[in-house]
């Protein structure tokens, strides 16, 4: 009777070990890698989605209203574009305030401008995907962790449970554009 419960215990171990081991071949021979074909796409989606072209876009205007500026997509605010006067009494009563463009906001805070989020090197063309992610998903300007927080109305927040195929998925993307140079103007940060 000992030897069929041994018999039985060792059968049992052995057939939990090769299921384990096929499990984990198979789940290894699954994981495929991503093409950049599909990461180009799947950020395109993103990028559209999340409404980057809101903020990061100049726009132009047309009979039907504003539309994005097509030669200048994701360049972030334009550095040739001085913004007229804000209404200060708005200002002092909590507004912010956005230009036109919806590439710049001036608020009580100060004055942020969208950043050039093209492949140029004025934008994040020199770029590491770790620079990115800590922008995207920690709100620290050029992904620079020392560097200052991003200033509102860039939803980094929003952002910090996306997956790290998202962000590759957004960054492959991005860096796929058409190279814009622009270099943004630096934000105005309200004196107290």
């Amino acid at each position: 009777m000992k030897k069929f419960h041994l018999s039985a215990v060792l059968m049992m171990a052995a057939a939990i070990g090769a299921f384990t081991a096929c499990k984990q071949g198979s789940s290894q021979s699954v994981q495929t890698t991503i093409s950049k074909d599909s990461l180009v796409k799947r950020g395109n989606y993103l990028v559209t989605t999340m409404g980057c072209n809101d903020c990061h876009s100049p726009k132009v205007m047309t009979p039907m209203g504003p539309a994005l500026d097509t030669t200048r997509l994701l360049s972030g605010h334009r550095s040739d574009m001085s913004l007229p006067p804000a209404n200060n009494e708005a200002l002092k009563n909590g507004w912010a305030l956005f230009y036109a463009e919806g590439t710049a906001m001036v608020s009580p805070m100060g004055t942020s401008y969208a950043a050039n989020i093209t492949s140029d090197a004025t934008g994040i063309g020199n770029w590491s995907l770790q620079q990115f992610k800590t922008a995207l998903t920690r709100g620290k300007s050029k992904g620079i962790e020392t560097n200052r927080d991003l200033l509102p109305p860039m939803p980094w927040e929003n952002y910090k449970q996306l997956s790290e195929e998202d962000i590759t998925a957004i960054f492959t993307y991005l860096q796929s554009t058409k190279p814009v140079k622009n270099i943004v103007p630096e934000p105005q940060l309200a004196t107290r």
